[in-house]
């Protein structure tokens, strides 16, 4: 697979503007990337746009903190499809996680995957490892799968620090290939995505995309 195919070309800054949202859409469309993934406000404008492409539309749930409830997750999700979303990258309750109480953990991931789930689009579960101790990630992972998910995600790239690739390997072991795994957050150039990839990632987050697949 070319390696603008694994990319989610993702513009998710709090000033964006719609100017900003058209510059990677465009992109997105002109280097033919996985998706383009923005804030749940552009994903009607920026479906539209794709539509004739096939680029996905991709967007977040409970971002960037992961503290919403339950309830506001699922329809954030719910009006992101009808919107016009392929892919939700949702965040999971990182307190309730590392408190152990990962019934909670496990029923949030779950009513999201379910609304996903049942109009046929995918979801990818970031579990914010720069919060993590392993044991964490490990366990956030096992219960991305059990709830259901279609990816685990590293980061928000809105918290203390993105991808590592330790990370994804880690979480590539722990879900074997029953799960994609999505790199995001401080992948900057060809040779960081390349070793996201070989340390097991089947999709990257980035905005520098564009510096990515054109560099030598």
């Amino acid at each position: 697979m070319k390696l603008a195919k694994y990319i989610d070309h993702t513009i998710l800054n709090a000033d964006a503007t719609q100017t900003d949202v058209d510059k990677v859409i465009n992109e997105a469309i002109e280097y033919d990337f996985a998706s383009v993934c923005i804030n749940p406000y552009w994903v009607k404008h920026t479906a539209e746009a794709l539509k004739a492409s096939d680029v996905n539309t991709c967007t977040v749930i409970g971002f960037p903190l992961g503290a919403t409830s339950t309830q506001s997750k699922v329809l954030e999700a719910k009006q992101a499809i009808v919107d016009g979303a392929d892919e939700l990258d949702m965040v999971i309750n990182i307190g309730e996680l590392k408190e152990h109480h990962d019934d909670a953990v496990l029923a949030d991931i779950k009513a999201v995957a379910e609304a996903v789930h049942a109009e046929g689009k995918l979801l990818k579960v970031i579990i914010e490892t720069s919060l993590l101790n392993e044991e964490e990630k490990v366990r956030a992972c096992q219960l991305s799968e059990k709830a259901g998910s279609d990816y685990v995600k590293t980061s928000t790239g809105f918290s203390t620090a993105g991808a590592k690739v330790e990370d994804v390997k880690l979480m590539r072991e722990t879900v074997g290939d029953r799960l994609g795994v999505k790199a995001s957050g401080g992948v900057h150039s060809k040779a960081e995505a390349e070793a996201m990839i070989a340390a097991g990632a089947s999709r990257i987050g980035a905005s520098a995309s564009v510096k990515i697949v054109t560099e030598d």
